[in-house]
């Protein structure tokens, strides 16, 4: 998975650091306007401007980041699925001793493919459990297409044999699904243009009149919220807003194994 300075960060050490850059940028304004002496006539129509296009920015952002996280919610679905469908078609083949061996590589390969969902973000161990869970997936198709050559199993292994493409083509549609994020440069673009309008409140605030602060604290409060969900929705393997429910459909695929 790509590293990035973004990604690797907390979001909420993401968060604070906005928030103190946004305290800082504000006081500059301010002590800049009162230094210039400036009107401020005009400053109004470049604030709602630039407001406008800032909440233009954050709306674009945050349509991305849970359009992704759909995706990755629905292609856990989709390879629980996957893997039920190829599991069950287990029992077209007639012969017992067959059933249990593609049991027994089914069973390993469940077992690694939720040791793959609970393991959250790791990078490292993510690499290493997708690498057991291709060998295995492996052997099965192995073992099939060895059964293929069998006429009393050919009618059996023509069904298996699609359901097996779509089991192990799913994964690397998730793995595809998880590395598919916001781009920085994006994220990078909403820091600065908060911190542009941060800078302009500052430079707004009246010197000779009262100060409204509650306007002042909801913008950084809001921004500072919509940025953290932003950053969190993009984020499903950790954070507060995450795929452990989901993840579930997958670890319910014990159920099928047999209990022995």
């Amino acid at each position: 998975m790509v590293s990035s300075f973004i990604y690797n960060t907390d979001a909420a050490l993401l968060c604070l650091f906005l928030f103190i850059s946004m305290l800082l940028l504000i006081a500059v304004g301010y002590f800049l306007h009162l230094k210039s002496n400036m009107s401020d006539e005009g400053i109004g129509v470049v604030e709602g401007a630039l407001f406008g296009l800032l909440g233009l920015i954050m709306a674009f952002t945050f349509g991305m980041a849970g359009s992704r996280f759909e995706s990755k919610r629905l292609v856990i679905t989709e390879e629980a699925n996957a893997i039920g469908t190829a599991y069950l078609r287990v029992d077209l083949y007639q012969n017992d001793s067959v059933k249990t061996v593609f049991r027994n590589h089914f069973k390993q390969y469940i077992e690694a493919r939720i040791e793959s969902y609970e393991v959250g973000y790791n990078p490292p161990m993510r690499e290493i459990l997708k690498s057991k869970s291709d060998s295995i997936s492996k052997q099965i198709w192995n073992y099939t297409t060895a059964l293929s050559k069998q006429p009393n199993n050919y009618i059996p292994t023509m069904q298996m044999v699609p359901a097996l493409n779509e089991m192990i083509d799913i994964v690397t549609t998730r793995e595809s699904a998880l590395k598919a994020r916001v781009p920085d440069s994006i994220i990078w673009l909403m820091f600065l243009m908060i911190l542009a309008c941060s800078f302009l409140i500052g430079f707004s605030i009246p010197v000779n009149k009262k100060v409204n602060f509650i306007s002042i604290v909801g913008f950084i409060v809001l921004s500072l919220l919509v940025v953290y969900v932003i950053l969190d929705l993009d984020r499903p393997s950790r954070g507060l807003i995450n795929l452990s429910e989901q993840n579930k459909v997958i670890i319910d695929l014990r159920k099928m194994l047999p209990t022995s």
